[in-house]
């Protein structure tokens, strides 16, 4: 009870300053001004050392949100008898960066402890990982409490799978108060990062009883993942970049990619064949500054996704455990 009163004190603190109990920007100012500092300084670090850890990084803060809200969840570890969000498929290997959290958390403590939290914190590394990769930047209003539960078979009733079409794409999206325009721009943060092949392998090898191939897939595209991705019954399963052409640039190039069908995964190349998307993946790809800006702004109103208020949750000492 006491770690949720400190996160109750400070949203209070807040709720006198801005007259609502609300995210904002700006919200560590006085109780711990170098917050999103020392975040975007472990960012830095780590891209300098692994520049292809900032994919892992951008895409753990949309895992977490679409799981039980912006609360952190992901980043707790299995506990005897209940295994954690990052035992599930979706969560390993296309996130990585778990130790970048724990780095800026550690020295968040030692400034400010218990001030910050790791909802927060994943917050902020979005924001710094899509301008390392893409330029993009906006202010993150913060605010959050931690979570205090984190299930294993969570992601797959909430996480979009890489076989829906664009219809259930908008409904996935719209339970999360997210518009069918949002659902697409927000997929292009799929111009970042790999996945494995068994998530796109059937439409290789067996599409379905007419085709073994997906007739909507670039037939170069398919004969270059052929090379890398062997039908080979799982025996094993590599990774590929989800955008070829600039696999570590997040850029509105993923649009042009589905305009050329080099979609990787159904989920994406379902955008431009479906009929109520494909004129918003043309724009995408048209203008990718209005993209970027459509991206931010998504990314935005994304954390505010069931985020924790008060006594709901705590602010952890560790971002791997609960207090």
């Amino acid at each position: 009870m006491r770690t949720s009163f400190f996160c109750a004190m400070f949203l209070f603190i807040a709720f006198l300053n801005s007259g609502s109990a609300t995210l904002q920007v700006g919200f560590y100012r006085s109780t711990c001004p170098s917050a999103e500092s020392v975040v975007r300084k472990a960012v830095n670090k780590a891209v300098a050392r692994n520049p292809g850890i900032d994919a892992g990084l951008s895409r753990m803060h949309f895992h977490d949100c679409f799981v039980q809200g912006c609360d952190a969840s992901i980043l707790l570890d299995s506990t005897p008898g209940n295994p954690s969000e990052k035992e599930h498929p979706a969560s390993n290997p296309s996130l990585q960066g778990f130790e970048v959290i724990d780095e800026a958390k550690a020295e968040l403590e030692s400034l400010c402890p218990q001030k910050v939290s790791c909802a927060d914190i994943l917050a902020f590394t979005a924001r710094d990982s899509a301008y390392k990769l893409g330029s993009i930047n906006y202010a993150v209003p913060a605010g959050r409490c931690d979570g205090l539960v984190s299930l294993e078979d969570e992601p797959s009733q909430n996480l979009p799978p890489f076989f829906f079409n664009a219809q259930q794409l908008e409904a996935n999206f719209a339970r999360k108060g997210l518009s069918l325009d949002e659902m697409v721009t927000l997929s292009g943060a799929h111009s970042i990062g790999v996945s494995i092949c068994s998530s796109f392998s059937s439409r290789l090898y067996t599409f379905n009883a007419t085709h073994t191939q997906d007739p909507s897939m670039d037939t170069k595209l398919a004969s270059e993942l052929k090379t890398k991705c062997p039908n080979n019954g799982g025996a094993s399963d590599p990774t590929v970049p989800l955008d070829s052409v600039t696999p570590n640039r997040l850029d509105n190039k993923y649009y042009s990619n589905l305009k050329n069908h080099r979609g990787l995964l159904t989920s994406d190349q379902t955008l431009f064949n479906s009929p109520s998307t494909a004129n918003i993946v043309r724009s995408n790809a048209n203008n990718g500054g209005a993209w970027a800006n459509k991206f931010a702004a998504a990314m935005v109103k994304m954390g505010f996704i069931d985020v924790l208020t008060g006594s709901q949750g705590e602010i952890r000492r560790k971002c791997t455990v609960m207090n």
